[in-house]
């Protein structure tokens, strides 16, 4: 967990009124001036207001709804919470960028510092716009230490209950009876599939399952500290699906690398067979990186879509406005239980693929 933590902490890095031009005002002589009576003088309101079209006001009134969804699942250099008296409340969190020497700031101090954010958000040179060495801590990176220093406070309290109490005489109680099946179906799960050596692979498959598991449910909530889309960003995703391919490979039987360079099949696809092979093991980090990262990142995706269309249908009227609500917040309810589904089913999904791929590299000739 910890050296997932410090890997992804470096990979986390309206039209104007119409005027007169001056050149076509035509000159008038005194003598061409006809005495006008007051009551033929109309008073023309110097002020009068600008009135936008229909297709303006709509236009004012539309919203950006990928940049709505966007904002949301992508990274940032501060925390937002809320607004408050339209004023946005936000955690301003430490910019540290390397360029010229190391340089420490908040986003709202960048453009002191000689530097601004390009089109992907992204902390550039204000003057050449290159990008620095970017160490920032940013929201995603905040998400990954809150969650890992809670984990890890879970196991420790777990922990503690089985130091102090006889599980075989005491049935746990609390933290630790919400936490002996998740342990118990991992610790089943890693038997089933790797074999007698199970036990060398267990805190690895149970400390990825349960840090993929909370940080899944995390990302589901709307408000501080939850929010953050990490199981949803690809950096993420593909450290630990790369922690599982070295875990395979490095401890891989003779048999294993047998099968991928010298397999038992006719002459003919000897050539071929280990190149397939070789690409195959490559192939099982993409799958894991890209299954957690693509359904996580639908799911929020989903449901920002579904909050979206309440204020997208307001300018409809208040009868098809009041109608299209409720079927999104009855839709978001439901999205939002699919959610807590697929994070459950995506932690356990990641950790089981693992034991199997580890299973595999541990196998002996028969």
């Amino acid at each position: 967990m910890i050296l997932t933590f410090l890997i992804s902490l470096l990979l986390l890095q309206a039209d104007p009124s119409a005027q007169v031009p001056q050149d076509d005002i035509t000159a008038v002589s005194q003598d061409d001036i006809t005495a006008v009576s007051q009551d033929d003088i109309t008073a023309v309101p110097q002020d009068t207001p600008v009135i936008l079209s229909e297709s303006e006001e709509s236009a004012e009134a539309d919203i950006n709804v990928g940049e709505i969804i966007f904002e949301h699942i992508g990274d940032e250099y501060e925390w937002h919470i809320t607004e408050w008296k339209g004023k946005p409340v936000a955690i301003p969190l430490p910019c540290i960028v390397i360029e010229d020497g190391v340089h420490v700031f908040t986003l709202h101090h960048a453009a002191e510092n000689g530097y601004t954010l390009n089109e992907n958000g992204k902390l550039v040179n204000a003057a050449t716009g290159k990008r620095p060495i970017d160490l920032s801590v940013t929201k995603n990176v905040l998400a990954l230490i809150m969650s890992s220093l809670l984990l890890l406070v879970v196991v420790l309290f777990t922990a503690r209950w089985y130091k102090k109490h006889d599980a075989l005489k005491e049935a746990p109680t609390g933290l630790a009876a919400a936490m002996e099946p998740l342990v118990m179906m991992v610790h089943q799960m890693a038997r089933e599939n790797i074999g007698p050596d199970y036990r060398r692979f267990s805190p690895y498959l149970c400390m990825a399952f349960l840090w993929i598991l909370l940080n899944n449910f995390l990302g589901i909530l709307p408000f501080f500290p939850g929010g953050a889309n990490l199981t949803g960003n690809i950096a993420i995703t593909l450290v630990l699906a790369l922690f599982t391919f070295f875990i395979v490979n490095l401890n891989g039987t003779r048999h294993y690398y047998k099968e991928i360079f010298n397999p038992e099949v006719p002459a003919f696809l000897k050539p071929i067979m280990p190149v397939i092979e070789v690409f195959s093991a490559l192939m099982k980090p993409v799958s894991l990186t890209i299954r957690l990262f693509a359904n996580m990142l639908a799911g929020h995706i989903m449901i920002l879509s579904m909050v979206c269309i309440i204020f997208i249908m307001a300018k409809y009227g208040p009868l098809l406005s009041g109608g299209m609500t409720v079927v999104s917040v009855l839709f978001g309810v439901f999205l939002d239980a699919l959610e807590c589904l697929v994070a459950f089913i995506q932690a356990y999904v990641f950790t089981m693929l693992s034991s199997i791929y580890i299973g595999l590299a541990r196998a002996q000739d028969e």
